[in-house]
This record gives C-alpha cells, structure tokens and sequence, in this order.
C-alpha cells in the first residue's frame, strides 16, 4: 500500500503490515526476502542428462558462440544461443563468465523451451538445468 494512501486512510505503518500479512496469507501467497537459490548437484543423473551432454557436443562442434540467436544446424533444424548468462542470483560460483544455450534443436523462431545448458568458460565446466535455472547438474 502506497505511503499516500495510508495517509489519507490514516493507518499506522505497523496496521498497513498486518494487513497486508493477513491478505497475503489469505490469497495464498508467500512474500520472500529474495529470489529462490538454485539446487546445485555435483553430477549429472536426471533424465535429460544425455540429451544435454550431446547438445554439449553439438554447440562444441559451433565452437561455443558467445552471441545471443538462433543458430541453424546441418540437419534443417536450428538452435539457440542465449548469450552470456548473468549468474544474477549467484547459483553458481561467482567471479566466472557463463553462456547458456538451448538443449533442444527446433524450427528457427520457435518457442524456447526450459532446458538448458550452461558453459563456464573460465573452468570449461557444463551444466544442465531442466527447469530454466531452478535447478543445476554439473556435467564435466
């Protein structure tokens, strides 16, 4: 609630809370301090994890494009490169440079799904996240 609108409704900053904590918790939501942490596995063992070290092999044979866009491949189908991936939350270890990329081939344009792969260059390490960065399995 806007600071102008407990003014004019005249409500104390400590009923404003307590409302919204009662509302909040009515409506079934969870108000966070900030943003979930990843789950980071030291190996790979989830379905996917195949498909994920052949599309390692797929983008090494590209030579691991640092670019962000959708990259055709020999077989008609095409690809994308996600560019540099942030690490904003720190799921992974902070200080390196990371690219993401796309597990799965498509028609150039589709619509990306959740898997993906990410490639810390200053280690040569790969991950595989299933789930569009909630979850991270490390591959090499």
């Amino acid at each position: 609630m806007s600071t102008h609108i407990m003014k004019r409704l005249a409500l104390p900053k400590r009923t404003v809370a307590v409302l919204a904590a009662v509302v909040t918790a009515g409506l079934g939501v969870t108000l966070s301090a900030g943003p979930a942490q990843a789950e980071v596995y030291s190996s790979c063992t989830v379905s996917g994890c195949a498909d994920a070290a052949s599309a390692v092999q797929t983008w090494d044979s590209l030579g691991d494009p640092t670019s962000r866009g959708w990259v055709n491949l020999s077989d008609g189908e095409c690809s994308y490169a996600g560019g540099e991936y942030y690490n904003d939350d720190g799921q992974l270890p902070n200080g390196d440079t990371y690219y993401e990329y796309d597990v799965y081939e498509r028609a150039c344009g589709a619509h990306r799904d959740a898997y993906r792969i990410v490639h810390d260059t200053d280690t040569g390490v790969w991950y595989y996240s299933p789930d569009h960065y909630s979850d991270f399995y490390q591959m090499s």
